[in-house]
């Protein structure tokens, strides 16, 4: 049986938005088809030996949480996460987390909190949050589909040239609530600030990334297709109470 195994960085400090929920998902479709996830936990002050995993994945947080976890990144993980990154390895940073995968996060009181430059983007808070349902057309591997999610934030984030966004705004705030972007894409490295969880109403998100993980693990054949009805149904649902906000 053919195993991925997942790094999930920080579970205590970046767990704020039920990203277990993500992980449960990840696990749960693997499992339907035969094949399994071993989660390896990864605390502060542990470094990351980048071979021995093939996805990794990189939860939301509060503000003093994510202080703890951006200094813990730059000491002890931006150097094993580059060369997973490089290596093909599907990184999934939500929310707090994407922030963090970017340049950095400048709060309201001027501080600055550094980020490891997985993906091309700064983050700089507004004076608002931006908050709701959110609807985006989102484009992976050639296939464009409808993705949708929560957002709640404060960040305003911009992306540079060396990034793209996941998806354009359909409905919702996105980004930074004026160019229509939502998350950013660099290889197989991904940031969104759709949470909620994101996973279990995306399925079609769910299994690209576990497509690249079991690439990375020796085991790169087509997923069997599983019954998504329910999880469409969910995403419908999500969809119509997005459109009420327009």
């Amino acid at each position: 049986m053919s195993t991925v195994k997942l790094g999930h960085l920080y579970p205590r400090q970046m767990n704020i938005y039920a990203d277990r929920g993500n992980i449960a998902v990840l696990a749960r479709r693997l499992e339907w088809r035969g094949l399994s996830l071993d989660v390896t936990p990864l605390e502060v002050e542990e470094k990351i030996e980048p071979d021995r995993f093939d996805f990794f994945y990189l939860g939301g947080g509060q503000d003093r949480d994510q202080e703890v976890v951006a200094k813990d990144l730059a000491e002890h993980k931006a150097d094993g996460l580059h060369r997973a990154a490089g290596d093909g390895v599907p990184i999934l940073c939500v929310c707090g987390g994407y922030q963090l995968a970017g340049a950095g996060y400048t709060g309201q009181d001027g501080r600055r909190m550094p980020g490891i430059e997985l993906l091309d983007v700064d983050t700089v808070a507004g004076p608002t949050r931006l908050i709701g349902d959110i609807v985006i057309e989102a484009e992976l591997e050639g296939e464009r589909r409808s993705v949708v999610g929560f957002e709640n934030h404060a960040g305003r984030t911009r992306l540079g040239r060396g990034a793209r966004p996941l998806g354009r705004v359909v409905s919702g705030h996105g980004n930074n609530g004026e160019d229509r972007g939502e998350g950013a894409v660099s290889g197989r490295v991904i940031g969104t600030y759709l949470h909620g969880p994101l996973l279990p109403k995306n399925p079609w998100l769910a299994d690209i990334v576990l497509g690249w993980a079991l690439e990375h693990a020796g085991a790169g054949q087509p997923l069997a297709p599983l019954d998504d009805s329910l999880e469409g149904e969910a995403r419908e649902r999500a969809r119509r109470r997005a459109g009420k906000r327009r």
